[in-house]
């Protein structure tokens, strides 16, 4: 009898034990779901910041560059291209392609000196680098979370749970060859970088 009592201690010890760390494992992954979840959204706040900005930055500059079409239609292109609602790996493409655009449309400004003179081009120029950074901040971020995340789960216990419930690795926020680095807004007038 008391052989049966210590065994049968034993099997519900080692059952509490299972299902204790089956539900830190599985509140663990879900917390950390949820950080890529809002380090995501921070990323869509910036991009839409960006997406709205763009149209000031092209209308500032559309007059007097005019010959530079192809220029403005890429930035527009780019920006029309925007959804928030695609996935991962699609809006990180558009992403890309609008920071290309907006490094060609900034190297154009360049050449024209009554541009770079304007306070209001300036301006928006400042805000759009500043919101290129914070992209990238973010977007550092958030694949770190995803990182961490799909790490979690290709391990002893997750891996367990994560088969049972279906989880799957997430995208990283990938950004094409050449737009590693914010680009560069500032117009050279003389001053220190």
């Amino acid at each position: 009898m008391a052989l049966t009592a210590a065994a049968v201690f034993a099997a519900v010890l080692a059952l509490v034990l299972v299902a204790f760390l089956a539900y830190t494992t599985y509140n663990a992954v879900i917390a950390m779901r949820q950080r890529i979840d809002k380090a995501w959204a921070n990323i869509e706040v910036t991009l839409e910041q960006r997406h709205d900005e763009l149209p000031n930055l092209v209308s500032a500059v559309r007059d007097v560059m005019a010959y530079e079409r192809d220029v403005l239609e890429r930035v527009t292109a780019a920006r029309a291209a925007f959804s928030s609602a695609a996935p991962v790996r699609e809006q990180a493409t558009v992403a890309a392609a609008t920071s290309s655009a907006i490094r060609s449309l900034f190297a154009v400004v360049e050449r024209y000196p009554e541009l770079k003179s304007a306070a209001n081009v300036l301006s928006l120029q400042a805000e759009i680098e500043r919101l290129e950074g914070l992209i990238a901040d973010r977007r550092e971020l958030y694949n770190d979370t995803v990182y961490r995340y799909n790490t979690m789960i290709a391990q002893v216990p997750a891996n367990l749970l994560a088969g049972l419930l279906r989880w799957r690795p997430r995208d990283f926020f990938t950004a094409e060859q050449g737009a590693v680095e914010p680009p560069d807004a500032r117009l050279r007038t003389g001053e220190p970088a």
